[in-house]
Parts: structure tokens; C-alpha cells; sequence
């Protein structure tokens, strides 16, 4: 009976594929018999309860065989038959590419190759953390699949990912490789040629290499969960199997023609029909999951009551506020507000602040948290000998460290990562895909400005801000100070949004203006004027202690101005029109100062002479001495105001 599931898997798929007249019916061919073996035989999965905390996670990191995961879901009964019929049209459940929160049984939003398998590496660890502090292997042992093609391990990510995956012994994770040896072009060995299996061997992987059949995958991932080890299965397929294109690149990325769809499901035994539904492979589908995942649930539920009831041992209301993520603790400063200090190290007394106060804090750097500030001091590091560290030791792998906090988050935790400014281009895949998904990572980047002097303009972030905010469902925060920092980390844990924290190096004043709980609203007076606006001086940052001063000494000079730090220009473009209008008010003149080329500011000045920000690369040098070649500093600034106003 499993041929004539995997036979109605490869014929939904096409259906879905040519009614859709767009899609990748080769993966669907070659890689049927891998997802219906997991699911068949392995995953642990309920579809009454699709948010069941030990459920198994299935990744679908090549995101172009998405038409093999929807059939494969409905026949498990998360989806109806109507909803593959809607595959990749608007509003439907079945998007072009897996897409988490839209499809029931969907895991991880995929698309850019590598993204996935290192998402997966991310979801691993969180259930290694969940067991080891939270709860314990009775309650918390399900695995991660994770279903890869030749491309995701074209991409760097993946390696960086896998990399780190066996560094921390990671046995919970299975990754199945679809090796065809065909991309979208062509054949791989013109790009691609090592031995993956070696190499996935000295990065310390159990590796197996199959055949494309059922009985011997399902011994791979049996000998695989015996190994102790993070694992590659290697399953060796035909690319477009049974097509009449198979073993080329043309059967990759577009439908077949009818002619070869009718010879196809000839061979398949499959009826003419447009998604012909096999009554009797469908149920026995559905009885193999529900008998072994069902006495697995039942068995774990009564597990989870009586640990519940039971054995806590305190831990309530640490899983409690897990759950409902509660922030209740971060209501007033704990600290005594120091005089002078750089963003970077309050940011660090309040992440070890916060990390005594809650689970949901988890992550790491990127070989930078003695520059970044980000290490949690009394939290341990997360290692193959100590998963009930908060610390992670993600090694210079920007890449992989975005894509592993996905998979943080997608567990329940609130995780950071952290690195300069100027790398935060190494993580756009994974941040994009942070804000698609819409989960709260909080990405920390340190050294926002070019007065990093000597490091010169390798490490000086010019663009890095416009960038972060043209992100859709993304929130940027630039605090000024000790206050703002503490204000940008209440409105983190309350909107529970993806975010990026952009923190000097250098030291700031905390001004007397600055307040925390203000920092939500995105931008707010803190210096008033005294009478009558003669212009509104705005700046985030490090630079709103330069617009203070500014303000002052040209307040001796009897000019009247008031200044707005806009910690958050997106949360500030979310307040109502007449709170925007009382802080900005309508006709008066206003001076933007950044250290970036941001023109999402140009909105909030009457034109571009009006925005003191930069528009080159820096330079090498001391600090003051850059600031000056580049007319940002105070004095050059304060003279450029004084000349417009």
C-alpha cells in the first residue's frame, strides 16, 4: 500500500503544479518516498493539536518542492483537497513556497535555499535548551527533519549551520539529502564536485548513504537516531523520476505537458483524473500516523499533567511566563542611572538584568561579545556538555547565527544575536525572513557610526540603517542613552516584534530629557523650547547629545530649539496623526541628524539641504579626526544649522 501513497503524493503534486501552470514537479517526483517515510514512519505529529510543544518539526529547506509537502499534508488531514487546488494563488493556504502561520503543518517559512536546514539547526537547539532547563526528556525528545536538495548545500549558510551543528552534537537533528545531481541549470558538477558526505563527516555527522526506497530510508533514520550524533542522509534519487524529462534540468522549474503527465500516471497507475484521490492509500496513510503519533500523544499528555501537577519543583512560573511570554518585571530602572556610559555596556547590565528575570532570553554573537557587550555573565555556555546554557558561541558565522535565532524563536524563546552594524548585511536573508515570518528575534548591532575611527570604512556603517528599515514588519531602535536602551528593551518584550537594537560604542550623556517609557512611541521632545520654535533639531542615536549641545549653545546665540530624539522612526510612523503633529508640529523648520544615508528621513524635513547626515564611505583614522573630514562634527554641524537658520 505505501506505492500507492507515494503514486498519489507524485500525482497530487503535478495536479497542483499544473493548475497552477507554474511550480518544480522534479523534486515531487524524486523525493516522494523520502517525505513519505518520515511522515509515514517517523514524525510525531497531531493535527488536532498542530501547536503540541514535543511534536516532531519537519523543514522543507529546498522550499521549491512545496507541492510535495502540501499533498504529503493533506494526506496527513492537516489541509482539504480544495486547498491544492489553490496551490499559489492569493490568500490560499498553499503558497509557492512553505510559509509558516499560513499553512497548518507548516514549521518554517522556506524560500532561499540554506535559509531551511539552517533554520532547522536553530529548532534543535531549542529543544536541547526546552529539555535541559524547562522541562525534561520525558516531556521534551522530538526530532527535527529537515528535507535539503543539492542547492541548499551550495549555499554557504548551510555549512556555517552544519558546522556548528556538529560542534554541539546536535542528535535530535536528521537532515535528508535529495541528491539528484541536477539544478535549475544544469548538471552540478560544472558549480559543485566535493564529496558532501566527507565533508559532512569531518564536521562531525553521522552520514548514511540509501536508495531511494522506503525500507531502506527507514533503516537510515532508525541507525541515525541510534548514532548520537546530528545526522545527513544521503538518499541517492532521479530526478523527475517517471517524467519523460527525468535526470535533466528541464523537468526542475516548470509544469509537464500534458502528454507526459498521461504517460506518467500511467506508470503510477494512477486515473486520468485531475487530483484522483486514492481512498485506500489515504487511509492507510492517516491510520499509520494516527496509531503511532496518537498513543505517543496520549502517552505525553498524561507525561505533561502529572509534570505539571507534580514535579515542577518552581519551575510553574517560569514555564507559565514562557508560554505567555510575560514581561511583568520590566516596569522602572533597577539600576542608579549613571552619568556618562556607552549604549553598548548599559545595554549589557540590562540583558543580564533581564536574563535573571526570564527563560526567553537566549543567544549569542558572533565571535563579538567581548566588542558587542552581549554576553550574559552568570548563564553558562550552550555546549554539547551543558545545553542549559544561555550563551551561544556561534564563531564568526553571521550567516548561520540569523537563520539558527529563526529557529530559536519558532521554539518559543525571544533570542538575540549580535555583531557590528556594518555585518548586519550578512544577515539580511535571515532578518527578511524574521519579519516574513514574524517572529521576535532581536538582532544587536554595536559600532553604528563612523567615529569607530581606526578600523576605518570596512567597519564604518553608512547604509546599514536605511537598509534595516526598509524592512516590512521590522523595528529599528537607536537609542540615545542608559534611559533609552531600557525604554527600546520594554518596548522589545512588549511588542514581541522583530527588531534591531543599534547601540554606540562611544560614551553618551544621559540627558535629563530622555525618557524610557517613552521610547514606544518612536520619537519624543527632549529639549522643549522656551517660547516660540525657531526649528525642530531631530537625531537618534549618539547624535542627540550632539543636538542637545547644539541647541544650547545656539540658545546663548538667541535662537529658540526645541530637539527630538526619534529612537524608532517605524514605531513613530505608527502613532495617530495629532501626537506626529504636537512633537513635529506643521511649518516649522526641522534639521535631521544622523551618521547615515538614510532617506527614509527625508520625510521629516522640507528638503535635502536639511538632513546632516552622510552620504560617503569613512575613512581610517582617530575618531575626532574622521568626524571632521566628514563636517559631523559638533562644531561643523553647528555651523551648518546656523547657516539655514
Amino acid at each position: 500500500m505505501e506505492k500507492d501513497v507515494i503514486a498519489n503524493l507524485k500525482s497530487l503534486g503535478i495536479d497542483m503544479i499544473n493548475k497552477a501552470g507554474s511550480g518544480h514537479p522534479g523534486i515531487v517526483l524524486s523525493a516522494s518516498p523520502i517525505i513519505y517515510t518520515v511522515y509515514a514512519n517517523h514524525m510525531n505529529i497531531n493535527v488536532k493539536d498542530t501547536n503540541w510543544i514535543n511534536r516532531d518539526r519537519f523543514v522543507m529547506s529546498a522550499g521549491h518542492g512545496s507541492a510535495l509537502l502540501y499533498a504529503t499534508l493533506y494526506m496527513c488531514g492537516f489541509l482539504t483537497l480544495n486547498d491544492l487546488k489553490e496551490f499559489r494563488q492569493i490568500n490560499s493556504k498553499t503558497p509557492g513556497h512553505p510559509e509558516y502561520g499560513v499553512t497548518p503543518g507548516v514549521d518554517v517559512s522556506t524560500g532561499p535555499l540554506g535559509q531551511g536546514i539552517a533554520t532547522a539547526v536553530g529548532l534543535a537547539i531549542g529543544e536541547k535548551h526546552l529539555q535541559n532547563t524547562l522541562f525534561n526528556s520525558d516531556i521534551i525528545d522530538y526530532y527535527v527533519y529537515a528535507l535539503c536538495g543539492d542547492g541548499d548545500l551550495m549555499e554557504g549558510v548551510s555549512y556555517e549551520a552544519a558546522s556548528l551543528a556538529g560542534n554541539l552534537n546536535l542528535n535530535n537533528l536528521i537532515v535528508l539529502y535529495d541528491s539528484n545531481k541536477m539544478s535549475l541549470d544544469g548538471e552540478t558538477n560544472y558549480a559543485f564536485t566535493e564529496d558532501v558526505c566527507e565533508r559532512f563527516d569531518a564536521m562531525g555527522w553521522f552520514v548514511i548513504t540509501t536508495r531511494n526506497k522506503p525500507s531502506e530510508i527507514d533503516k537510515a533514520i532508525n541507525k541515525a537516531k541510534r548514532s548520537g550524533l546530528p545526522a545527513l542522509i544521503k538518499v541517492n534519487t532521479l530526478l523527475g523520476e517517471g517524467s519523460l524529462l527525468e535526470n535533466t534540468n528541464k523537468v526542475h522549474g516548470k509544469p509537464l505537458d500534458n502528454d507526459d503527465i498521461k504517460q506518467l500516471k500511467a506508470k503510477l497507475n494512477i486515473p486520468a483524473e485531475d487530483f484522483y484521490v486514492n481512498e485506500n492509500a489515504l487511509n492507510f496513510f492517516k491510520e499509520k500516523i494516527k496509531k503511532r503519533s496518537g498513543d505517543k500523544y496520549i502517552a505525553w499528555k498524561k507525561k505533561y499533567n502529572n509534570y505539571i501537577n507534580n514535579e515542577l519543583e518552581g519551575k510553574d512560573e517560569r514555564i507559565n511566563n514562557f508560554y505567555n511570554k510575560n514581561i511583568n518585571f520590566i516596569n522602572n530602572i533597577p539600576f542608579d542611572i549613571p552619568r556618562e556610559e556607552a549604549p553598548r555596556d548599559s545595554n549589557h547590565k540590562i540583558m543580564n538584568y533581564l536574563s535573571e528575570k526570564t527563560d526567553l532570553l537566549f543567544g549569542g554573537s558572533a565571535d563579538l561579545s567581548s566588542s558587542t557587550k552581549t554576553y550574559l555573565d552568570d548563564e553558562g555556555n550552550f555546549s554539547y556538555n551543558n545545553y542549559q546554557g544561555k550563551n551561544i558561541w556561534y564563531g564568526v558565522r553571521e550567516h548561520a547565527m540569523g537563520a539558527i535565532s529563526n529557529g530559536l524563536a519558532l521554539t518559543g524563546y525571544m533570542p538575540f544575536c549580535s555583531t557590528f552594524l556594518t555585518f548586519s548585511d550578512y544577515l539580511k536573508p535571515a532578518i527578511r525572513m524574521s519579519a516574513l515570518m514574524k517572529q521576535p528575534v532581536t538582532y544587536i548591532f554595536t559600532h553604528d557610526a563612523i567615529n569607530v575611527g581606526e578600523d576605518g570604512p570596512t567597519h564604518q556603517p553608512i547604509e546599514q540603517l536605511s537598509m534595516l528599515r526598509s524592512i516590512p514588519n521590522f523595528t529599528v531602535y537607536r537609542p540615545a542613552d542608559f534611559k533609552e536602551v531600557f525604554g527600546a528593551w520594554k518596548a522589545i518584550l512588549t511588542l514581541k516584534i522583530p527588531s534591531a537594537l543599534i547601540l554606540s560604542k562611544a560614551k553618551t550623556y544621559n540627558q535629563s530629557g530622555t525618557k524610557e517609557d517613552n521610547v514606544i512611541k518612536g520619537a519624543y521632545i527632549v529639549k522643549k523650547e522656551k517660547e516660540k520654535i525657531d526649528a525642530i533639531l531631530i537625531a537618534t542615536g549618539s547624535e542627540v547629545e550632539v543636538a542637545v549641545n547644539i541647541s544650547e549653545e545656539l540658545e546663548k546665540e538667541g535662537y529658540d530649539l526645541r530637539v527630538v530624539s526619534m529612537p524608532s522612526v517605524e514605531l513613530f510612523n505608527k502613532q495617530d496623526k495629532t501626537y506626529q503633529y504636537n512633537i513635529l508640529p506643521v511649518g516649522t523648520k526641522r534639521f535631521f541628524i544622523e551618521a547615515s544615508n538614510d532617506y527614509h528621513l527625508r520625510k521629516f524635513v522640507s528638503n535635502d539641504k536639511y538632513l546632516i547626515t552622510l552620504n560617503s564611505f569613512g575613512l581610517s583614522g582617530k575618531a575626532e579626526d574622521v568626524l571632521k573630514a566628514f563636517n559631523f562634527d559638533k562644531d561643523s554641524i553647528k555651523c551648518k544649522i546656523k547657516e539655514l537658520l
